[in-house]
C-alpha cells in the first residue's frame, strides 16, 4: 500500500493509473471520508484517460492520526502538497488538476493562499491570520491546469474582494465549483457570492442535493459533469463556461 511520511505520521493515498494519461487529478476528501470512497469517481474518469490520486486525511482511512483533529490548515496543506509532488514526479508532463471536497476544498484553496475568512465576519488580527491561514501559495502558479471545488464551507470564501488578505486566485486558472442547493452544512449562498467575484469560476448547482454530492442520488450526473469539464481543461475550453 502506498504511504508517505507526513509531519504527524504515515499518510496513506490511492492512485488509479491509466495507460496514456492526458490529465492527473489530485483529490482531497472531506471530514469523515477517505480515498476508498472515490473508486466510483475514478472509474468515471478513466475512460477519458484521466488518472486520479486521492489522499487519506490525517486520522482518516489508513492514515495515522486523530480523526477528530485532522490538523491545522497549515498542516493539511503540507500533507496535500506532498501528494501533489508525488503525482507530479510520476507524470511530470501531464497537466494537473486539484480537487477538494468540503475540508479538502478548504485545503485546496489554502494551497493557493486563497482560503481566508469571509470579510463580512469577524476577522482575526493579522498575526493570528498569518498563523492560521496560509496567505501565500504553496504551489507555483504554473503548476495547476484547473481546480475543482465541492461543498466549500463559507469560512474559506473570503478571497476575491479588493484588499482581502491572502492571494487572489490566478486569473487564468479554470475553476469548477459544484454545490448542492440543499446543502445545510455549507449553504450555497456563500459560493454563489464567491463565484461572482471570479471570472474564471463556473458554478454548477444541483437541486434536491445536499453536501456530499458524489455520494448522493445525483452522484452519476455530478461525476459526469466533472469529467466533461476536466476534458474541457485539456482542450482549453473550460475557461469560458
Amino acid at each position: 500500500m502506498p504511504f508517505f511520511d507526513g509531519a504527524r505520521g504515515r499518510m496513506h493515498y490511492r492512485w488509479w493509473p491509466t495507460e496514456s494519461p492526458v490529465l492527473t487529478v489530485v483529490l482531497l476528501p472531506g471530514m469523515g471520508q477517505h480515498s476508498g470512497h472515490y473508486h466510483r469517481l475514478a472509474r468515471t474518469l478513466q475512460p477519458a484517460n484521466i488518472q486520479m490520486w486521492a489522499l487519506d486525511t490525517s486520522g482518516h482511512g489508513l492514515s495515522e492520526g486523530d480523526a477528530d483533529r485532522p490538523g491545522t490548515l497549515v498542516e493539511l496543506v503540507a500533507d496535500a502538497l506532498h501528494l501533489v509532488e508525488l503525482a507530479r514526479a510520476a507524470q511530470p508532463h501531464t497537466p494537473l488538476i486539484l480537487m477538494g471536497h468540503s475540508l479538502g476544498a478548504v485545503t485546496a484553496l489554502g494551497m493557493l493562499g486563497a482560503a481566508v475568512p469571509d470579510s463580512t465576519e469577524a476577522t482575526p488580527d493579522s498575526a493570528v491570520l498569518e498563523r492560521a491561514y496560509p496567505l501565500r501559495p504553496a504551489l507555483p502558479t504554473n503548476t495547476l491546469a484547473g481546480l475543482v471545488l465541492s461543498g466549500v464551507p463559507k469560512r474559506a470564501l473570503g478571497g476575491g474582494t479588493p484588499g482581502a488578505p491572502g492571494t487572489p486566485l490566478p486569473r487564468r486558472l479554470p475553476v469548477l465549483a459544484v454545490h448542492g442547493v440543499e446543502d445545510r452544512r455549507a449553504p450555497i449562498d456563500a459560493i454563489r457570492v464567491w463565484t461572482s467575484r471570479h471570472e474564471s469560476v463556473h458554478l454548477r448547482e444541483y437541486t434536491d442535493a445536499g453536501h456530499d454530492l458524489l455520494h448522493e442520488p445525483v452522484h452519476a450526473r455530478v461525476a459526469a459533469d466533472i469529467a466533461d469539464w476536466m476534458q474541457g481543461v485539456v482542450v482549453g475550453s473550460a475557461r469560458h463556461p
